[in-house]
């Protein structure tokens, strides 16, 4: 069974804004001769790499609700701008929806198994969630409507 990881996506409002800043880190891989796939760097190596890699994905928690997830491609070993080491988490371009789950903050990440992660919105359910702008997904999360 997959292991997934759960991130407060600082600086994002909706999924849109998080696509918009990957596509300048994609961009920035591509410069250096590395593939032009988006990542996220953090302090901290997982130490269950493998396990995250076998299916799982990155949660993104935006102003307090699960908004969407991202498959980890690769974890490579890296530097922040400032030269400290760090862990570069590569993650697929794809940005899937799930459905909005609030959330509160917290700081770096956590795991998060697969019975607790939010399901994929758009899957069949019939439920019209996906068809939703984000704006009413949200508020409708926020009062633990969905």
């Amino acid at each position: 069974m997959a292991l997934h990881m759960i991130k407060l996506c600082v600086g994002a409002h909706a999924i849109e804004d998080l696509a918009d800043w990957q596509l300048g880190r994609m961009a920035a891989r591509k410069k250096k001769g590395l593939a032009p796939l988006p990542y996220h760097t953090t302090f901290q190596s997982p130490k269950r790499q493998q396990e995250l890699l076998d299916g799982g994905s990155l949660y993104w928690v935006m102003k307090g609700i699960i908004t969407a997830r991202q498959r980890f491609v690769a974890f490579e070993e890296g530097a922040k701008e400032d030269g400290t080491p760090c862990c570069v988490m590569v993650l697929d371009p794809k940005i899937v929806p799930v459905r909005p789950v609030p959330r509160r903050a917290f700081q770096g990440w956590r795991y998060l198994t697969a019975e607790d992660a939010p399901e994929d919105l758009g899957k069949g359910t019939g439920n019209g969630i996906a068809a939703m702008p984000p704006g009413m997904r949200k508020a409708l999360a926020e009062l633990c409507l969905i």
